[in-house]
């Protein structure tokens, strides 16, 4: 049974690439076949795992959304690269930037990316999302094709600013594309425990948004190795084992795979009776 999870904010630098690459990342190293879509025209994923230059892949996730749009079948082993730390990718660059003038038009354009989503998440444990920093249609395109959406919020000033935004934005989705949509939890990112800015930061997450939002146990700490790592085209479980943030990502992934196993065993029981 796959998983769908959208990692998402409209923000950018909040820690969307870090999370999906690192989550993707642990996920392999758990057993896990992911599959890791970059949905964002800078294509940050797509070089975290090595693929610099537009050359070394054929096809890319503009070709996904045109095919789907054309009806146009694609060829997908070109199309999924392997990465080396076992994690898949439909990887992403500037060319995806102009393609929300191809959506604006497209029937049923809210749903183009889930209909390319199911026709390969049987293949995988885990799709991964990781989104552009924005609200237009790529992101609800995300959202229309994720079980699930992971927010990540940055530790420092003004980091809750837009969530607002965000939340009617999912819950639109919700009550009009996807009603299994659920948000996973808020992961809260780049904190410094030795500031007393960034505990009050991450005390106020909890208080705000705990109540009717569950918020991950897990924070992740900011690391200069973390960046680092993306960089030279590995993730941190290759490039710093032993980090901090490693640590981090690595409680978060179990936190992700614990509430999968508990929904299956809800889901298995359920059906059973």
């Amino acid at each position: 049974m796959s998983e769908v999870i959208a990692i998402a904010n409209q923000k950018g630098g909040v820690g969307k690439t870090m999370t999906s690459v690192s989550l993707s990342a642990c996920l392999a190293l758990n057993n896990k076949k992911v599959l890791l879509l970059d949905l964002d025209p800078q294509g940050h994923s797509t070089k975290a795992f090595g693929f610099y230059d537009r050359t070394q892949y054929p096809l890319s996730m503009k070709d996904v959304i045109v095919s789907v749009i054309e009806d146009i079948q694609l060829d997908r082993e070109q199309l999924i690269l392997h990465s080396n730390e076992n994690v898949d990718i439909v990887p992403s660059n500037i060319s995806l930037a102009g393609i929300n003038s191809k959506l604006e038009s497209a029937m049923c354009r809210e749903t183009v990316l889930k209909r390319f989503i199911d026709t390969v998440k049987d293949d995988y444990d885990y799709v991964i999302i990781d989104t552009n920093p924005s609200l237009d249609n790529l992101p609800i395109n995300a959202l229309t094709a994720s079980d699930k959406v992971v927010i990540t919020v940055q530790a420092e000033p003004y980091a809750v600013e837009g969530m607002a935004d965000l939340l009617r934005l999912i819950n639109m989705v919700k009550r009009n594309l996807n009603h299994d949509l659920k948000i996973e939890g808020v992961l809260i990112t780049m904190t410094n425990e030795r500031t007393n800015l960034s505990k009050k930061i991450t005390h106020e997450v909890r208080e705000n948004f705990g109540g009717h939002i569950k918020v991950f146990d897990t924070t992740i700490p900011r690391c200069t190795k973390a960046a680092e790592s993306t960089g030279i085209g590995e993730s941190i479980f290759q490039y710093d084992p032993n980090g901090a943030a490693t640590k981090a990502y690595e409680a978060f992934t179990k936190e992700v795979i614990l509430n999968a196993e508990k929904e299956h065993k809800r889901h298995k029981s359920s059906y059973v009776r």
